[in-house]
């Protein structure tokens, strides 16, 4: 069973969790209770963490990851709710600062 550390809030939680398990469905059914998650479905970020340890055991990431989340995966960012857990995983959500997205401008001009 894979065991997964998570830093929040000032304290260190680790837990063992089913192989290929997903953390956010674990916290939705109070298994880990800890974890801050909101829509469960990668459009509002609040299941943001930064991976200490262990991101080259997980799946790359997927669309929704890189449409929320852009250049920040270069910082190790990614949303617990579409990861799979199949090995040792260390995470955090504290001091999660996230970089804007930078968004394209289109100008019309009128004639």
């Amino acid at each position: 069973m894979p065991k997964v550390t998570l830093h929040i809030d000032g304290e260190v939680v680790q837990q063992d969790v089913k192989d290929h398990a997903n953390l956010v469905v674990l916290a939705g059914i109070k298994q880990f209770p800890k974890l801050k998650y909101g829509c469960g479905m990668g459009k509002c970020t609040k299941c943001t963490c930064r991976v200490i340890e262990g991101a080259d055991q997980l799946d790359p990431p997927n669309w929704k990851e890189q449409k929320m989340l852009g250049e920040n995966l270069d910082e190790g960012y990614r949303l617990t709710c579409q990861l799979t857990v199949k090995d040792d995983l260390e995470i955090t959500q504290e001091d999660i600062k996230l970089k804007k997205k930078k968004k394209l401008i289109q100008e019309s001009t009128t004639g």
